[in-house]
């Protein structure tokens, strides 16, 4: 069976950073399973993955366009000391929930701590960078009718 819209792909992969240092992986644990076609993975490998079929290996490299995008400076920004009054334990790295105007909900991390104010940035980590996959194709099946309507894969942990 290949990889194409509606079909749930487990994968086994390995994603490197320029420098060949190791930034994610699935090996040592069960394959990763995604929804294919539902924009569940970076839209650059999903490309790449499309009529592959079980068995098969590959290696990807995503532009940053393609993966988690461009690297934006306004998505840095100080904000007032005092708007994050009730975090105890605030430290650089520290990822806090925020919300756009809308009242969508992003992840910003803290990158510096200063005196009245703290940096923190709305950047994917991996936003402005190539990714390099090292993938390989444990499983391709049918979605589910619950899956497709949902969007993601069902597991045998999951709550809906």
């Amino acid at each position: 069976m290949n990889i194409k819209k509606d079909k749930v792909v487990e994968m086994h992969y390995t994603l490197k950073n320029d420098a060949s240092e190791v930034i994610d992986t699935s090996k040592g644990q069960e394959p990763m399973p995604f929804l294919y076609g539902h924009g569940n993975i970076v839209p650059g490998l999903e490309k790449v993955l499309k009529g592959m079929k079980v068995g098969e290996s590959c290696d990807a490299s995503v532009a940053a366009k393609d993966g988690y995008g461009e690297y934006h400076a306004d998505g840095v920004q100080k904000i007032p000391m005092e708007a994050l009054q009730g975090i105890s334990d605030l430290k650089v790295g520290m990822e806090l929930q925020s919300q756009d105007e809308s009242g969508n909900a992003f992840v910003v991390v803290v990158k510096e701590i200063g005196k009245d104010t703290v940096t923190v940035d709305g950047n994917h980590p991996l936003a402005g960078q190539t990714l390099h996959f090292n993938v390989s194709i444990e499983n391709v099946r049918d979605a589910t009718k619950d899956e497709l309507e949902h969007g993601h894969v069902h597991s045998a942990t999951c709550s809906h």
